[in-house]
């Protein structure tokens, strides 16, 4: 079976410089907080087009750094995608506040602003906060949900965990909302080899409260904790390892526009719903998900032909066991209980071969045709 996402082969081409910078790191020994850490958050945030940039452990830490140091917890509300990773509800839950779940567009899965504005209806206290999550790479209308909530006192951030690498108007899409986090687990567009993340902002002042939660809330010396932190730091190997692959990053990203394009000319079916982007954005492609009816045969032939395929996701959030009991938006999110039946991506890497492709689509057309 052809693989889903090849790192492999990502590996293969940068094994020499990455072996050189992991040694470079054991030589010298700074395994936390080297200086490699520091050119990683200086670069990123050059490429991102915000002042700072501060590393941490995960894209899940990022996340729940930010709402610490905006001192959200019990009593707070703060509005989510119902169709996302588990992460972005989950970093609410872990600060002690209460996710409430908004429908997203049924083009982009990115979060629809007129269902957020919903939130305001609910009873019980107002959001304080909306989480916009940049969907299998495509950016979500992050302009727009924060004009929706600027005169509500809410802020805007933007979840990019999926996308670093993705514009709206020409800009990175992190360069919006109050601030932006990212995540580099492996499979992500700009990975790392273990788990890492980082969260972007312009504010000095929230900066410089996100690298003392970062390590246990170190006020002006080790031992003098200002405030209840985490252990949130990026190993310097890792960063070191994000340095070798951002020589490469651009590159890759064009290869995904063009894998992304020819699975959409190869697809063109009537039974096949495929990715849209927006106007004025570009998306980084860490999914290619199509929208079909009788998903779980399409997949089951798709794998007996040796392709491979992933669901992402097939539930709205809000039934999951662990969030059952948090609100939803009074209109509910109906498109998210309808495509969340109906997804299925394809295999999707910067690396796939045209080859791949059309077996990938002959083996889909395949299945239509008979279905």
């Amino acid at each position: 079976m052809m693989p889903f996402i090849d790192l492999a082969a990502q590996q293969e081409a940068l094994r020499g410089r990455l072996d050189e910078a992991v040694a470079r790191v054991l030589d010298h020994g700074a395994y936390i907080l080297g200086p490699e850490v520091f050119e990683l958050e200086s670069t990123l945030a050059d490429m991102v087009g915000r002042r700072h940039c501060i590393s941490c452990a995960s894209g899940t830490d990022a996340l729940q750094m930010f709402l610490m140091a905006k001192g959200v917890g019990p009593g707070d509300r703060v509005v989510v995608p119902d169709f996302t990773f588990v992460a972005t509800a989950e970093a609410v839950r872990l600060v002690g506040a209460d996710p409430v779940f908004a429908d997203v567009d049924p083009i982009t899965y990115t979060l629809d602003p007129l269902s957020v504005a919903e939130a305001w209806r609910l009873e019980g206290p107002d959001p304080v906060g909306v989480i916009a999550v940049d969907l299998f790479g495509h950016p979500a209308p992050t302009p727009t949900l924060e004009a929706v909530v600027a005169d509500l006192g809410a802020w805007v951030l933007v979840d990019a965990a999926q996308s670093f690498g993705a514009e709206r108007d020409g800009r990175s899409s992190l360069a919006d909302g109050l601030a932006a986090t990212t995540s580099f687990y492996p499979a992500k567009p700009l990975g790392c080899y273990g788990d890492g993340g980082a969260i972007f902002c312009d504010d000095d002042e929230l900066a410089e409260v996100l690298r003392s939660v970062r390590v246990h809330g170190e006020g002006v010396n080790r031992y003098d904790h200002a405030r209840v932190g985490l252990t949130g730091r990026l190993d310097t190997i890792q960063a070191a390892v994000l340095l070798v692959k951002l020589e490469v990053f651009d590159h890759e990203v064009d290869l995904r526009q063009e894998v992304a394009a020819r699975y959409t000319e190869l697809i063109a079916s009537d039974g096949v719903a495929t990715p849209v982007v927006a106007d004025g954005c570009r998306s980084v492609w860490a999914q290619y998900t199509i929208r079909v009816d009788g998903r779980e045969a399409i997949r089951q032939a798709l794998a007996e032909a040796g392709v491979p395929t992933a669901v992402f996701y097939p539930q709205p959030l809000h039934r999951s066991s662990a969030y059952s009991s948090a609100p939803v938006v009074p209109d509910g999110a109906p498109v998210t209980e309808r495509i969340t039946g109906r997804v299925v991506s394809l295999p999707m890497h910067p690396h796939l071969g045209e080859t791949d492709q059309v077996r990938v689509v002959e083996a889909l057309r395949t299945v239509l045709d008979s279905s």
